[in-house]
């Protein structure tokens, strides 16, 4: 029989340090990596999702980033298919991969697979959508934490996508979205190593802070900008962008942009680590303690 494959996992809160250690991980194992990050698939999008830089992409095979145009809806369901085919295909010539990204909801489809969700019914969705432009996100943020606190505690709660489509789960189902998620797991063929980074409270939002300062620095505001006739779209509706968009449409001073940035990074940060520690699964390390995660790997292999 082969030798059973393994992919190993970096997940995380996002400026945790993801990157640098998949990256170190797949050059000892001469292999290559998944993303699992929903806003890094976008070509147009870079800075502001803290894509890895060049010669990181060139310096280990990189698949998922750069993937899809923000004009094309990828969803968690599309991004399984994709992955898990992507992932056999690797294993023909690799032993080990390594997947990395904050996304919770798409590392969880990959390794579990993800429910077949009701559909959800148009006039509903237009109605939700109608709701955004009139009330803003807020409202539809208080309804989904009445019908599904659970989930209201995990989600990205200034993506509106995601929070649109919960509510008309909850909605058109009467269940809770999170209720959706508790079926049977998947078989797979490959067994997973979960690495789990994060570190004191108050050094991640310094490494957070200190990244928004980077991006102003490396040009978010002219790639913001380069966007703005498409910040309808779903893809753009997200921390680093909406921000930058109130601030061309003169809403806000641009430090008042930069600070809201800084805000919703640190909740969304801390909405990643709900996520992540619901799982059992999951072994955690401080991202400066590399050897110890390094051996773990290989006494784990």
């Amino acid at each position: 029989m082969d030798k059973q494959k393994t992919l190993i996992v970096i997940a995380g809160p996002t400026a945790i340090g993801k990157t640098a250690l998949a990256i170190k991980i797949a050059q000892i194992y001469q292999t290559e990596i998944i993303s699992a990050d929903s806003r890094q698939f976008f070509k147009e999008m870079s800075i502001g999702t803290a894509k890895p830089k060049q010669q990181e992409l060139t310096a280990v095979p990189h698949h998922f980033i750069n993937s899809h145009s923000i004009h094309e809806e990828i969803s968690v369901g599309t991004f399984e298919k994709q992955a898990i085919a992507k992932i056999e295909e690797l294993f023909q010539t690799h032993d080990v991969l390594v997947m990395v990204g904050g996304s919770g909801l798409y590392i969880n489809a990959v390794l579990y697979g993800f429910d077949e969700i009701p559909k959800a019914d148009e006039n509903l969705r237009n109605l939700l959508n109608q709701q955004l432009e009139l009330e803003g996100i807020e409202s539809l943020q208080t309804q989904l934490k009445e019908l599904d606190p659970t989930y209201f505690n995990e989600v990205d709660i200034h993506n509106p996508q995601r929070v649109i489509r919960s509510l008309e789960v909850c909605l058109t189902t009467g269940k809770p979205f999170s209720s959706f998620r508790k079926i049977q797991n998947k078989e797979r063929s490959f067994k997973t190593i979960l690495i789990g980074l994060n570190t004191d409270r108050e050094k991640l939002y310094e490494r957070i802070n200190l990244r928004v300062d980077l991006m102003i620095q490396e040009g978010l505001l002219e790639e913001v900008k380069s966007l703005q006739e498409f910040q309808h779209l779903n893809a753009l509706k997200t921390v680093g962008y909406t921000e930058i968009f109130k601030f061309l449409n003169k809403e806000w001073s641009l430090e008042k942009a930069v600070d809201k940035i800084k805000q919703n990074t640190r909740n969304f940060a801390k909405r990643q680590l709900t996520w992540f520690r619901r799982s059992e699964d999951v072994l955690w390390f401080n991202p400066s303690n590399s050897k110890e995660i390094l051996d773990y790997v290989e006494t784990t292999l």
